[in-house]
């Protein structure tokens, strides 16, 4: 099922339930929350304004997750998941602006990264690989927006600082369930992802280039770890990032920035200075 929450004219916030492909102006509302939310009510509502499809309770994100990435990011392939996180407060809703942060003072450095995201739809501790996708809900897209200077020389080595700003964290539109039917992913190591700013594609992969797939990363994140209901986890990046062009390809007031997962659907946010 792709599920989709948004406000209706009477700034109710709603879940719905959407057909693939673009986005309808009305959708059969649902009931429950987010992880119960599989009975159609028979009504419709119409949708105002869209936003991230969950209040996410913890984001967990993985860095250099595909080999391509790693090849121009001068990295070596790592023998574990990289793992680091970004505040709750980063969650930013589909069309709200990406702003480029005061603290980024030191010249244009807020980079770009179109990722496939897991939502995790029940408690998951210590769950084995062909256990792992029975714990997830479905898959989002996000763009994990990142500060390069902070996040090499910001931070004390670590990269969470120059991630961790507020709206570095664009979820959406939608919700897509694990599964087998037709309106849902049943493999996530075959989607497709892009990134277009302005018009112009920069980023152009598929979640067949991961070093750790989906079941790896949830099972890894699980040992001894409770992922709580409404965890997402970001799974990396495909090549073509702004860092790693010649010249480099930094985010400025007034872009437009349009991450795509295939069957997700696509992410847009303006960019402006905050």
């Amino acid at each position: 099922m792709r599920i989709v929450r948004f406000l209706d004219d009477q700034g109710q916030i709603r879940l719905g339930r959407a057909p693939m492909g673009d986005l309808p102006a009305e959708v059969d509302l649902l009931e429950g929350d987010l992880f119960a939310a599989t009975n159609p009510t028979g009504k419709q509502a119409r949708i105002a304004r869209l936003l991230a499809p969950l209040s996410p309770v913890n984001i967990f994100c993985i860095g250099l997750n595909y080999r391509e990435h790693a090849k121009e990011s001068n990295s070596p392939i790592p023998e574990n998941p990289v793992v680091f996180m970004k505040p709750t407060t980063c969650a930013t809703n589909p069309g709200d602006a990406i702003l480029l942060p005061k603290a980024c003072n030191q010249g244009p450095e807020v980079d770009y990264e179109c990722e496939l995201a897991i939502v995790i739809g029940k408690a998951a501790r210590d769950v084995s690989e062909a256990e792992a996708l029975n714990y997830v809900l479905g898959y989002t897209a996000a763009n994990d927006v990142s500060a390069r200077k902070w996040q090499r020389n910001g931070g004390g080595g670590q990269w969470i600082r120059g991630k961790s700003f507020d709206t570095f964290c664009p979820l959406g539109p939608s919700v897509v369930t694990q599964g087998d039917d037709d309106d849902s992913i049943s493999d996530p190591q075959a989607l497709k992802l892009t990134t277009v700013i302005n018009g112009n594609t920069m980023q152009d992969g598929c979640t067949d280039d991961m070093i750790f797939p989906v079941r790896t990363l949830v099972s890894s994140l699980s040992r001894d770890t409770t992922l709580l209901p409404g965890t997402i986890i970001l799974t990396g990046t495909p090549p073509g990032v702004g860092f790693a062009r010649n010249p480099p390809a930094f985010l400025k007031d007034g872009d437009q920035v349009t991450v795509e997962v295939e069957r997700v659907g696509k992410l847009s946010n303006p960019v402006k200075t905050g």
